[in-house]
């Protein structure tokens, strides 16, 4: 993508898309994989001996993956762009021992994956996906994209006083899905039937990942479609936008003469604090940028010299202004959908942004001609935070915050403005072609 072209309402059409084949991190980073092998990029085993030939090449672990492109004549001290992302999102994940059920009913076990909205899983048809692991060691995805599952909620009559103290959930009992009739619940019922829909011999798994999904597909809403609803977008649709960007500049017009090495770094594991190996506290991200130096003859000084002009930013969606909330939101930044990409600020290192980093993204912004926005927490509410941060602490690499701003964050299902996808990945193409 040279830098007069620019993604559009097709960009939005393909994040739903994405969404919805992405019921899991692992088929997230699948997903994206696939999409890099079609503009070029070649996956390397973290087990062989790396080269330092040009071209993208990229790394999966798990419900991670970290891709980058080697420009033609890059030296083993040039600096990295990184966009980062995360891959998973709350939701109901399946225990070791799924099969359960009481007075006629079957159910499934699940544990609470993170800090779902709970609410927004009640009477939803689900599905269930994630990671099959054989006997042999090897991994299958497995998805049953077809309503099999359903959190029912205790109707009204049986608990009349959820109208005037509003619904309460106890996390244990409350929220384990229904999935059939019948007393004789038997141990292995849940993965046997994976293994037939995932076309397996019976007895063949060993392990699994796995966890739920609502089926309902996203769509734009409103009457002129100018909003999106959909599932993940926390953080899905920074992952697809990254990716999106990363192949764009590999393809593009002057691609040879980067100044830097554009890098997509998407871990799983966000949600409960980031400490995995696949996470953005784990190794996983370090161990790839200092190999690649390693591989194009670089030496320990050469790795400082990258890491020190290095630049990240830490992508994650955001808080728009709520409109039946908004004494929620700090009074003086109120952070518009449709407005473009959120600047996220905290000087309490809640979000790894500070003046020079805001230099970087704004000097982006203004070359894709791009809209940004700030945002900052009501200082009497606590603020979230991201993999910025850590990314900054872990590595010394200078970090920067932003995303896309939405509603619903951690709901089942969430919602942004329908172009807001598409000018983050203006954005970032510009950000990683410096």
């Amino acid at each position: 993508m040279s830098t007069s072209q620019r993604f559009d309402r097709g960009h939005t059409d393909d994040l739903m898309s994405f969404l919805a084949a992405s019921p899991s991190p692992y088929h997230a980073v699948a997903n994206a994989a696939e999409r890099l092998e079609k503009a070029g990029f070649r996956q390397v085993a973290e087990t062989d001996a790396w080269d330092g030939t040009t071209g993208g090449k990229y790394v999966l672990r798990g419900g991670a993956i970290v891709a980058w492109y080697v420009p033609e004549g890059a030296a083993p001290h040039t600096p990295f762009r990184i966009v980062g992302a995360h891959t998973d999102s709350p939701n109901l994940r399946v225990k070791p021992l799924p099969d359960t059920g009481a007075h006629g009913w079957r159910q499934v076990a699940v544990e609470i994956y993170g800090g779902p909205l709970l609410n927004s899983w009640l009477d939803r048809d689900l599905g269930l996906a994630g990671r099959l692991t054989l006997r042999d060691g090897s991994a299958r995805l497995v998805d049953v994209d077809r309503p099999l599952l359903r959190v029912p909620q205790l109707a009204i009559h049986l608990d009349r006083a959820v109208s005037t103290d509003g619904l309460k959930l106890d996390k244990q009992r409350h929220l384990q899905p229904v999935w059939g009739l019948g007393d004789d619940v038997r141990d292995g019922d849940l993965i046997a039937f994976l293994e037939q829909e995932a076309d397996l011999p019976a007895g063949e798994v060993a392990g699994w990942d796995l966890m739920t999904h609502s089926v309902e597909p996203p769509a734009y809403l409103g009457r002129d479609r100018e909003l999106m609803a959909g599932p993940r977008m926390d953080n899905l649709l920074s992952v697809h936008a990254g990716t999106a960007a990363l192949a764009a500049v590999a393809g593009a017009d002057g691609a040879a003469g980067l100044p830097y090495i554009p890098v997509l770094a998407a871990f799983d594991h966000e949600e409960n604090g980031s400490q995995s190996d696949t996470g953005a506290d784990g190794p996983l991200l370090g161990g790839v940028l200092e190999r690649s130096v390693f591989a194009r003859g670089g030496s320990y000084e050469d790795r400082a010299r990258a890491f020190a002009g290095t630049v990240c930013v830490s992508s994650d969606t955001g808080h728009a202004v709520h409109p039946n909330y908004a004494e929620r939101h700090d009074p003086t930044h109120h952070p518009r959908a449709g407005g473009g990409p959120i600047l996220k600020v905290n000087v309490n290192n809640r979000y790894a942004t500070d003046g020079s980093g805001r230099a970087v993204w704004a000097a982006a912004c203004e070359k894709a001609g791009v809209p940004f926005q700030s945002f900052v927490s009501n200082n009497s509410m606590p603020c979230g935070t991201t993999i910025g941060p850590i990314t900054a602490a872990r590595h010394g690499i200078r970090t920067v915050d932003i995303g896309v701003a939405i509603l619903s964050m951690h709901s089942a299902r969430e919602l942004c403005a329908a172009d807001d996808p598409f000018l983050l990945a203006n954005a970032l193409v510009a950000f990683l072609q410096g």
